[in-house]
């Protein structure tokens, strides 16, 4: 199973195989053509708050994974990431994020769940 993790501001390469959007706006300044995106399960994306807690510095990384992890166990985030897990059975998976540090991200915490590094 190959998961990778990649800015949506790179161009596709030929190995991406099933170009994921993980992020929950669209990305300023991408074009729908540029970016490739085969798929955009929004459900999988952390939740508002979530994300506004995280970025507004209130806790660690691992808080927010934990946190993130927590909400992808409800049923239609669960039921995605069952989907995305089988795309990944057949194929590369490439999840694309906007963030400038997708290491320490919610594509980070996917990619981890997906048996990605």
């Amino acid at each position: 199973m190959t998961v990778r993790v990649r800015r949506v501001q790179e161009p596709p390469e030929p190995d991406d195989g099933v170009r994921v959007l993980v992020d929950r706006l669209w990305p300023r300044g991408v074009s729908k053509d540029a970016a490739r995106v085969d798929e955009w399960p929004k459900a999988l994306t952390p939740s508002s708050e979530l994300r506004r807690w995280y970025h507004a510095g209130e806790g660690s990384y691992e808080e927010f994974r934990e946190r993130y992890e927590a909400e992808l166990a409800a049923p239609e985030a669960a039921e995605l990431l069952d989907h995305v897990r089988e795309l990944a059975r057949k194929g590369p998976v490439t999840l694309l994020t906007a963030v400038k540090t997708p290491q320490s991200s919610h594509a980070a915490v996917l990619a981890r769940l997906l048996g990605g590094p």
